[in-house]
């Protein structure tokens, strides 16, 4: 089956949301824990999925990366002194695997961040993707932020933020495309959070072929003696020792 062909996802059902149509591979997990996942972006800033794609959905995308047609530009880290790798944003029309994810996430994820806006004191964002995507055009924001990333041996990235504009939706996913420890060895997804007055505080997840990472693409609310504090949350990757490895990243918001 073609990446450009509708595909089933793992499954996605969200309580008190419909959503049409089998959202997951048959051989995946029935649905997300979404109180679960809710309660570690709270504490953590990253929550663990289970799989999100199968494994041929997986071999789908990475086959994808060797197909230029389908994305709008390459980055080559070294150049830019981000890391050792590169990475491919999707052009539009999104393949519709990546179309299908960007939309089904969106909604539950939208829920949890208008809670953390409401502590902040910040707009809300729409419930919807397509209005989401509405909001970034009027900010002048038109140019689509899914990625595919590639590294190899030495491989790593830098730790950053997915910020590409005035407008940020504040929860990102990026899903492991390969097997740890068998396609590649290191390259663990690595997080620093940065808290008031305090130290920074490291955080690493080893998600398996097709799990998903949700986390927080700034900063995120967390309890203060104050009310609601700040936190801010960068992210990267350590180095791959041998192999390769491959990730979709699925950002929402549009870039500039």
């Amino acid at each position: 089956m073609s990446a450009y062909e509708p595909s089933q996802l793992p499954g996605l059902e969200v309580p008190g949301l419909e959503v049409p149509g089998p959202v997951f591979a048959p051989s995946a997990p029935g649905g997300l824990d979404w109180a679960r996942l809710t309660a570690e972006l709270n504490t953590e800033g990253v929550a663990v999925t289970p799989p999100l794609l199968s494994p041929e959905q997986c071999a789908e995308l990475r086959e994808l990366f060797d197909h230029p047609t389908a994305f709008r530009s390459t980055v080559t880290m070294a150049r830019h002194r981000f890391g050792e790798g590169l990475y491919r944003y999707f052009a539009y029309p999104l393949p519709p695997l990546v179309q299908d994810l960007r939309e089904r996430l969106y909604p539950p994820l939208a829920r949890i961040a208008n809670e953390w806006a409401r502590r902040l004191g910040q707009p809300a964002f729409a419930p919807d993707h397509e209005g989401l995507l509405g909001a970034c055009a009027t900010a002048g924001q038109h140019r689509p932020t899914p990625l595919l990333l590639r590294y190899g041996r030495g491989g790593y990235n830098c730790l950053h933020q997915d910020v590409y504009g005035d407008l940020t939706f504040p929860l990102q996913v990026a899903i492991m495309l390969d097997r740890p420890d068998e396609d590649f060895t290191g390259g663990e997804s690595v997080f620093v959070e940065q808290r008031p007055r305090a130290q920074s505080r490291p955080l690493v997840r080893r998600p398996t072929q097709g799990q998903g990472l949700i986390f927080t693409v700034d900063h995120r609310p967390v309890r203060s003696v104050r009310g609601w504090s700040r936190v801010t949350l960068r992210h990267g990757v350590s180095a791959v020792l041998s192999g390769e490895r491959h990730v979709l990243g699925v950002i929402f918001h549009d870039a500039r």
